[in-house]
């Protein structure tokens, strides 16, 4: 392949690497709609009192990443935690996809970039700005990947039916949460990002090119929008982190 002046750009379309997620993780018998969940105290609570079996455990260098699985209104629900950071999210995924899982939503809360987004507010990603490096090994160099348009209708579905107000936009992912700057956050905002956060774009790039579908709800979190960072203490947040994952499960269901 030719050499590039960045080697972020040298995008390599080959299907096969030197390690194949399908080579070192063997496939089981596992629900096909999967949830993939920021919230630990979530995926706690689910595997104490909604009775979620473990149905695999998948191995990095912080330890271990239990896959679980649930009966959720008649069907099979496998859901996870992801880590946090593009790579370790990118890599889980795509040994999840090994396993089986076929379709997704991932859920979780992002940074807002405007202050009237609350914590909370339900915000709908249909693309994704690609300020981190993961992304560029899954799909050519651009400025945006987009998300499974068949998941951003279930999601909208799943808001419409259950009449939750909600915002549809970019957000921005970015590697880097400390180097969030106020002239970075205002060429995202001129761009249109709603949101910043440190996953999505590689969790899209990933479905595309193993030909999956997912879609991701975020809640309104902190907010990087002013002078300062307004972290926005004394939010109750246990009950928005709960009520966002039942919503991925449903609209888990819907695709």
């Amino acid at each position: 392949m030719k050499r590039r002046e960045y080697p972020i750009l040298e995008y390599d379309s080959t299907r096969e690497a030197i390690i194949e997620p399908r080579k070192v993780v063997n496939p089981i018998d596992i629900a096909e709609r999967c949830v993939i969940c920021f919230y630990q105290d979530v995926i706690d609570d689910a595997v104490k009192e909604r009775g979620a079996k473990q149905v695999a455990t998948l191995r990095s260098e912080i330890g271990r990443h239990p896959i679980y699985e649930i009966n959720f209104e008649g069907d099979r629900l496998a859901f996870f935690h992801p880590g946090v950071g593009a790579p370790l999210a990118a890599g889980l995924l795509e040994e999840v996809i090994a396993l089986g899982c076929r379709k997704f939503i991932a859920c979780g809360s992002a940074g807002v970039l405007r202050s009237d987004i609350a914590v909370g507010h339900i915000v709908i990603p249909h693309s994704a700005i690609r300020d981190e490096g993961t992304s560029y090994h899954y799909q050519p160099p651009a400025r945006e990947v987009q998300a499974s348009l068949e998941a951003v209708s279930a999601i909208e579905r799943v808001m419409k039916r259950q009449k939750i107000p909600y915002i549809i936009g970019k957000t921005w992912t970015n590697d880097a949460f400390y180097r969030e700057t106020p002239s970075k956050i205002g060429l995202r905002r001129e761009e249109g990002c709603l949101t910043v956060e440190m996953e999505a774009a590689a969790l899209f790039a990933v479905a595309r090119f193993r030909q999956v579908v997912l879609g991701q709800i975020l809640c309104g979190g902190d907010d990087v929008s002013g002078e300062e960072w307004d972290a926005r203490p004394g939010v109750e947040r246990a009950p928005v982190r709960e009520k966002v994952f039942w919503l991925a499960a449903e609209a888990c269901l819907e695709l």
